[in-house]
């Protein structure tokens, strides 16, 4: 029995359309519910806490829709925080650090797509290795200190706001980031071949599709924009530190995962990542105005985590249980 609903109708049953949904009723409940949750300065500090995850989960959003995984991201970050601290303390000036520290998340994020699609490697296992090799090198790099004093112009830049309102300066390019992966992933061959990569490998190398180097790439353009976050996360605080960015690759995953894109491949939209990372910074910051303790939003994370994988599985299998109860 084919689906004969209307593609408008199917659109709003998906799982991304409910994340969305779900996502703007708990921002309108915590406002009202949550004593400070809807005032301006805490609107800014919720962007703030929320634009890591999501500049880092744009490039996984490709790189899970290919069927592959990154979690070293984070690590990248946290390396890429302690270089720019390092080359800091060195004296060199930061509009020198910042272009290294991105070439080095790139040639972080080419090695592990060399391992994956060179060596033929499994991402995860790839990636929980470097994940550990990259959180210590960071530690070999900087140590337990920290590296401050930044220029402030910088810094005053990353936490400033555009013009007097509580919309975050760094909003900026994280919006210009979304529209350009947005277009890519939907609306060029690029991103097909990304979908046809994830639906079926085989069947996409017949289709003339080059897996290997789309998935290395993938892999570079992940490395370069955790490179970006990790700049961006040192500015922010003013801190460089080895341990920036820490266990950050967990919530990266659980809003992607959350907004729709299978863990298997072949499936998701960059609109329903977008609306998991707020729903994921929504909660966590509504959580910590009541006091609620990392370990606790931890478990949330992973509960969410879970749900995300195991919700849209029990929903395929009722689905066709329908269906082949109806043909019988």
């Amino acid at each position: 029995m084919s689906d004969k609903r209307p593609a408008w109708l199917s659109r709003l049953a998906s799982w991304d359309a409910a994340v969305i949904v779900i996502t703007v009723l708990v921002l309108l409940i915590a406002s009202g519910v949550v004593e400070n949750f809807g005032s301006s300065r805490n609107f800014t500090f919720l962007l703030l806490d929320l634009l890591p995850i999501a500049l880092i989960a744009l490039p996984m959003t490709f790189v899970i829709v290919t069927g592959e995984i990154d979690l070293s991201v984070a690590s990248t970050l946290g390396l890429t925080s302690a270089v720019m601290g390092d080359l800091w303390n060195r004296g060199l000036p930061i509009e020198t650090i910042i272009p290294l520290c991105l070439v080095l998340g790139a040639v972080l994020g080419a090695l592990n797509g060399f391992f994956v699609t060179v060596l033929k490697l499994p991402s995860l296992a790839v990636t929980i290795g470097t994940l550990a090799l990259y959180r210590g090198l960071a530690f070999v790099v900087l140590g337990d200190g920290a590296v401050a004093d930044f220029p402030r112009a910088y810094t005053s830049w990353v936490t400033g706001t555009i013009g007097d309102g509580p919309i975050p300066n760094m909003l900026i390019p994280l919006v210009v980031l979304a529209v350009v992966f947005g277009l890519v992933l939907h609306a060029t061959p690029i991103g097909r071949s990304v979908f046809a990569a994830g639906a079926s490998e085989q069947a996409a190398r017949f289709a003339g599709i080059r897996v290997a180097r789309l998935k290395f790439w993938l892999y570079v353009v992940s490395g370069l924009v955790a490179g970006l976050a990790g700049v961006l996360w040192t500015l922010r605080y003013s801190s460089a530190r080895a341990d920036n960015g820490l266990g950050m690759e967990l919530a990266v995953v659980a809003a992607v995962l959350l907004g729709g894109v299978s863990i298997f491949g072949g499936k998701g939209t960059l609109p329903g990542v977008l609306a998991g990372v707020v729903l994921l910074a929504t909660l966590q910051n509504a959580l910590r105005l009541q006091d609620v303790s990392n370990e606790a939003l931890n478990i949330v994370t992973g509960v969410l985590l879970i749900i995300s994988v195991l919700l849209p599985n029990v929903v395929i299998r009722f689905r066709a249980a329908l269906r082949r109860r109806a043909t019988t």
